[in-house]
């Protein structure tokens, strides 16, 4: 026998792919769909629905509670350009049909209102007060809590922190109030001294450092938490190559933490200023008596008692709409300037 008979009946050469010549010869059914795949990226539509239809199921009641509670009312802004009185029919919607149209009357009245801008000059102090005090607060307090070492006392820690965030506004100013107030320990420890006490919480001139105090005791360890999970993320193996190299707890915490830190902070802080215009309604509203409504009166507060209190739908609701759009191009000019910035933002480019 030759040898090129016995080539011949030798095992057949594999294809170039590494397959045997009966998977090679047998027909995928994904070829077609992972072909695509690979042409595309991109999964199809329906089978993306097939894959995903438990978790899409478990979403349809927070859907439906979003649409009721923050999209439907979004056609009520259509009182803005109406003089709306709503003892016109007992149904709401009736009452809107049958209200006179003014067109832009309403946006009139808000823009020429002194009591608006001083609405909006409070609510941009308070804003920018916290973003410089309160923002830094949750970041510091996320990478001290990251070193510690013991998991006992980290979890001590942020449950301390993460402990008033539970608490209603109500009790948060009434702590404030035993503590700063004019019948407060402080006052009452220096009257007992010969001191002469004081009364911070009915002060207008320290008001905007006293909220935001009290909103950096509230709600400092949510932020903590966010900045905890980040942190969480982060390759072990980065700092063990830093500490290799020579680098510090410092030159540590510069070169990875605060690098891994920086998606997170370019995201909240994207949100933060999308919410500039809305600095606190229950808090503010609960102290407005106490310092007066030049120093405690916000947006939120003013649409308060011009809608509410005065029953002046129509005028509320112009600088309800006034302030949503105003917060809407605060959210794409932050989220542009964190696609400069390279980060993601709230949504990619």
């Amino acid at each position: 026998m030759s040898t090129l008979d016995t080539k011949a009946k030798g095992p057949a050469a594999r294809p170039p792919d590494g397959r045997s010549p009966r998977r090679a010869g047998r027909r995928d059914p994904r070829g077609a769909d992972r072909h695509r795949n690979r042409t595309d990226g991109r999964v199809p539509l329906g089978r993306r629905f097939r894959r995903d239809r438990t978790l899409l199921l478990m979403t349809v009641p927070a859907l439906v509670l979003v649409l009721v509670f923050n999209y439907v009312p979004i056609l009520g802004n259509v009182v803005a350009f109406q003089d709306y009185d709503p003892y016109v029919s007992t149904n709401g919607v009736t009452a809107m049909l049958e209200s006179p149209w003014v067109g832009l009357a309403q946006f009139e009245r808000v823009f020429s209102d002194p009591s608006f801008w001083q609405a909006v000059e409070n609510t941009l102090v308070l804003f920018l007060l916290q973003l410089v005090l309160f923002f830094p607060v949750p970041i510091a307090l996320a990478l001290l809590v990251n070193s510690v070492l013991r998991p006992r006392v980290r979890a001590v820690v942020q449950a301390v922190l993460y402990l008033p965030h539970f608490f209603s506004w109500v009790l948060v100013i009434t702590v404030f109030q035993q503590i700063l107030g004019g019948a407060g320990i402080i006052a009452q420890t220096l009257r007992q001294y010969g001191h002469e006490g004081f009364d911070l919480m009915t002060d207008p001139e320290v008001f905007t450092f006293l909220v935001t105090a009290e909103g950096i005791w509230k709600d400092a360890g949510w932020g903590v938490i966010v900045f905890l999970a980040a942190l969480a993320a982060v390759n072990q193996d980065l700092y063990e190559a830093a500490a290799m190299d020579g680098a510090g707890r410092w030159r540590r915490m510069w070169h990875v933490t605060l690098p891994a830190l920086r998606p997170v902070i370019a995201l909240l802080l994207v949100l933060r200023v999308g919410d500039a215009l809305t600095v606190g309604f229950e808090q503010l509203l609960l102290q407005r008596d106490a310092v007066g409504p030049g120093a405690a009166e916000v947006l939120d507060t003013f649409v308060w008692w011009t809608g509410l209190r005065s029953q002046d739908f129509s005028y509320a609701a112009a600088a309800g709409l006034i302030k949503g759009v105003v917060g809407l191009v605060l959210v794409l000019s932050a989220n542009k300037v964190a696609h400069l910035m390279g980060e993601q933002g709230v949504y990619r480019k």
